[in-house]
């Protein structure tokens, strides 16, 4: 037992020096026999064969990535899931764009002195068509609340006060109408808005797209540019992603949705898990401040009403039994997933999607086998037990 551990944290401590290269000039470094993979990583592979098994039962398309200690020892797909696919991740975007906030905290310092402390309904950091704000309170909004979705922004029921449920009236719009700035900015009235705060800055939690989207507004005005080309000079370019973009093209959607929609490449998406891995660090560069990526796998202090952290599903509470407290996780609508397990030095992707988050690609072949397929497994909790399943490939 005591060799094993000496072993796993060997490969931890030399996989901390390894960065996969763009694909493009080789990739992820990989390993093929089941033997190998066992003896280097670590993980049983018949393991994660249940779990792909598993998950077929969950989305009509997907697949599964894993890597630990640096080495992806998994990669398979079903459905029009493949490694160049790029559909449509729908709320995995969220973390994208949360990930951009804390780089750009740390950017313009004398904009957020006082960090995810920061109340941001200023002029200095909205455009001029948020004002004047159609609700007072929200100048007691704090970056970190914001980004935590606890801001008091109306979004999904039930909202959630120290863990009870809570019922919105009304609730806040969701998906792509939540991306149009107007309504993210509590603009337009309707049967669900965001014009009146439905709790007090800080004390209360919902599910609010909203609420991230308005992040990103917030960025676009002070870094002077769309999220997208923030992301592709700060994070793809850097890491040497391949082809992306977002989804979400509607004409009502003028400019880059915040809250959702990040269409990347499976291996490039399991290299930003990887980035957070390593707490923001790519090579030689910090990319990303390791103290927000702290952030993100904890809670605390935003969101003491739920097990949410800055755009992150997280495990400190220990509410998932069979994963560490530290693992941290972000889904989207369809099944999407990413996990970060710091831990056990593993990250994992879980791909899926519908029909209409894939665009024709007449690249990627598909065989047409998932036709009349139906579920057998809900969605949201297979995001949760591909987790478990992933976790207990990992030879103890």
């Amino acid at each position: 037992m005591r060799v094993g551990l000496t072993l796993a944290l060997c490969g931890s401590l030399l996989a901390a020096d390894y960065f996969p290269p763009p694909d493009s000039a080789g990739g992820w470094r990989t390993l093929s026999d089941p033997a190998e993979i066992r003896r280097v990583s670590g993980i049983d592979i018949g393991k994660l064969d249940e779990a792909f098994a598993y998950i077929q039962g969950s989305s009509k398309h997907g697949g599964l990535l894993v890597a630990r200690h640096g080495w992806l020892v998994y990669e398979k797909y079903f459905g029009r899931g493949a490694r160049d696919a790029t559909p449509n991740s729908a709320s995995v975007g969220k973390s994208f764009t949360s990930i951009a906030a804390g780089i750009l905290i740390h950017e313009r310092p004398d904009l957020f002195p006082e960090g995810l402390e920061q109340r941001i309904f200023t002029r200095r950091h909205f455009p001029p068509e948020a004002f004047p704000l159609s609700d007072p309170a929200k100048a007691e909004i704090k970056l970190g609340q914001l980004l935590a979705m606890t801001a008091g922004i109306r979004g999904n029921n039930p909202g959630l006060v120290y863990g009870r449920e809570v019922t919105l009236d009304p609730p806040g719009p969701d998906g792509w109408l939540a991306m149009v700035d107007e309504m993210a900015l509590g603009k337009v009235e309707g049967e669900k808005n965001t014009i009146r705060l439905w709790t007090k800055p800080g004390r209360g939690y919902s599910y609010a797209t909203a609420s991230v989207h308005l992040a990103s507004i917030m960025l676009r005005h002070v870094a002077g540019m769309e999220l997208e080309r923030y992301i592709e000079e700060r994070l793809a370019r850097p890491m040497g992603w391949g082809r992306w973009g977002f989804g979400y093209k509607r004409p009502e959607i003028a400019h880059t949705p915040g809250g959702g929609g990040i269409a990347l490449r499976a291996t490039d998406m399991l290299r930003s898990a990887y980035l957070l891995l390593r707490e923001g660090r790519w090579g030689a560069r910090r990319l990303v401040p390791a103290e927000y990526v702290r952030h993100c796998a904890s809670r605390w202090p935003y969101n003491p009403h739920s097990a949410y952290s800055l755009q992150f599903n997280v495990n400190s509470d220990g509410d998932i039994e069979q994963a560490p407290r530290d693992a941290f996780w972000k889904t989207g609508s369809g099944g999407h997933a990413i996990y970060v397990v710091p831990s056990l030095d593993l990250v994992a992707f879980k791909l899926a999607g519908r029909d209409d988050q894939y665009e024709p690609d007449p690249a990627i072949r598909y065989d047409g086998s998932r036709e009349g397929w139906s579920p057998t497994v809900d969605a949201d909790a297979a995001a949760l037990r591909t987790l478990e399943l992933i976790v207990s490939a990992v030879a103890r």
